[in-house]
């Protein structure tokens, strides 16, 4: 498919501004268009839903404008608007955890989903956030990507998963790299505090690397590493979907893991892996 570029930026007061270039029209009424837009940080989910909104006009033929520029209408071409989202924001708010809460992730998405003919979302949290949704979804995974990178650069002899709840990231990439994998315990300290430690895993004189959908803080993986190499883990591995990287965790991460390993679903130092080919599946599932 064509590349269009789109036109985004910000008035000075800080709101936000979309166009279609008006040469572009055409391909965006001639064939199906697929929007690649993160819904973060905020800014984005406002800049996704204006650019959807632009691009649905233009292929109904709603245009209309201050100017009177021509054209001001053409005919409908009818539906063919989808939604890549490399990186789902507020996808950890999937549930109401006291009353009065939103379900943000599920907001976010009935909004996009409304002005659109369907959605692929790389590596969501917890998909079943956005079930019966109004719009066809497809999840997608750049896990098989991230099992390629690591066979390549850090050779693991041993998968991880930070807790059981994402065990299935880690099975994938095991399966992929046919090697051994299990995941981190989860204990409650108190009503802030989880710990997650090591089962009595056999990783003595193993390589080990530790496969989660992001990271944040970074905390998780640096107290899993430690507790690896006491249990005889020769090099420790982190490798994500998302990489957030907050509060300084880079830094922190290189003084207990050998390396870390990210798509590019975000920018960052660590952005090694394409979350292109991931999308592309889905997307072509959706099209087709």
């Amino acid at each position: 498919m064509e590349h269009v570029t789109l036109e985004s930026r910000k008035f000075p007061d800080g709101e936000g501004y979309v166009r279609v270039p008006r040469e572009s029209f055409e391909q965006i009424r001639s064939e199906p268009v697929i929007l690649v837009s993160n819904t973060y940080p905020d800014s984005g989910i406002m800049r996704t839903i204006l650019l959807l909104e632009a691009i649905g006009d233009v292929r109904r033929g709603d245009l209309s404008n201050y100017r009177g520029e021509e054209p001001q209408k053409l005919d409908d071409v009818g539906p063919g608007i989808y939604l890549a989202i490399p990186y789902f924001g507020y996808a950890r708010q999937d549930k109401r955890f006291s009353p009065g809460e939103a379900v943000s992730a599920r907001v976010i998405a009935d909004i996009m989903g409304n002005i659109c003919d369907g959605i692929a979302i790389l590596d969501l949290h917890e998909p079943k956030v956005l079930a019966d949704m109004g719009v066809p979804v497809k999840f997608v995974s750049s896990m098989p990507e991230i099992a390629d990178l690591l066979g390549a650069e850090s050779k693991p002899d041993f998968i991880l998963s930070p807790d059981k709840g994402a065990i299935s990231r880690a099975s994938e990439v095991a399966g992929l790299m046919n090697c051994e994998f299990s995941y981190l315990e989860k204990t409650r300290i108190d009503a802030h505090t989880i710990e997650h430690t090591p089962k009595d895993l056999d990783v003595d004189g193993k390589v080990v690397a530790i496969v989660d959908d992001m990271i944040s803080t970074g905390g998780t993986i640096c107290r899993a590493s430690d507790a690896l190499r006491r249990q005889g883990a020769t090099a420790v591995f982190a490798a994500c979907t998302h990489g957030l990287f907050t509060g300084g965790a880079l830094s922190r991460l290189a003084n207990h893991v050998d390396g870390v390993f990210t798509t590019d679903s975000l920018p960052n130092p660590r952005a090694v892996v394409s979350a292109a080919p991931a999308l592309a599946r889905g997307l072509k599932e959706l099209i087709e």
